[in-house]
């Protein structure tokens, strides 16, 4: 019962978010105003859970998200959910900034005379995402893209079936199947 009145208050949340954005969109600036307005809030709780380690960096990250939307706004289908469009920039964002930290973090590490460049837990990761890959590559698209969606770029099912235009339970079906598949190819009894 708790998630069917969850799941209404996001999708009325969506509409009333969409039709913000659609009424702005046709020149009522008063609308668009409302919108940016509300998608702040709808960012700010999205992000704050996603830098709950970062809180600091939260209000910039939606002022960046909200500036890219904003440049963006001609290219949002109105035939397509509004907040999986907000979500894919809002992560985007998101990489960035985690990139641009890991990079200062990077050139801000002196480096010790012990430091072992070649150190056997890089070369294995690396090795094993190439693995991954190739063996991610065998998976038909129905399987190999759910997965890839959801397991390791961290989408939702939704997010994930407006990206590749399958059904949610179609996504579902395919995480399942693939992971199975993957199981059996990595011990080796396919």
């Amino acid at each position: 019962m708790q998630r069917m009145q969850e799941t209404g208050r996001l999708n009325a949340g969506e509409a009333r978010l969409r039709n913000l954005l659609l009424r702005g969109l046709a020149g009522e600036e008063p609308a668009y105003h409302a919108f940016l307005q509300e998608l702040s809030a709808h960012l700010r709780a999205f992000l704050r859970k996603r830098l709950a380690r970062l809180p600091d960096e939260v209000e910039d990250l939606v002022q960046e998200s909200l500036l890219a939307i904003h440049n963006q706004r001609h290219t949002y289908d109105a035939g397509q959910p509004l907040t999986a469009w907000i979500h894919a920039i809002a992560k985007y964002k998101l990489i960035d900034l985690l990139r641009r930290r890991a990079k200062r973090d990077l050139l801000n590490d002196p480096l010790d005379e012990e430091f072992d460049f070649a150190s056997a837990s890089d070369t294995d990761a690396a090795d094993a995402r190439r693995d991954l890959g190739k063996l991610l590559h065998q998976l038909p698209d129905r399987q190999r893209l759910p997965i890839v969606h959801m397991k390791l770029e961290g989408l939702s099912v939704a997010e994930t079936a407006q990206l590749t235009g399958m059904s949610e339970s179609a996504v579902k079906v395919g995480v399942h199947r693939g992971l199975k598949a993957l199981a059996i190819m990595i011990r080796g009894d396919a």
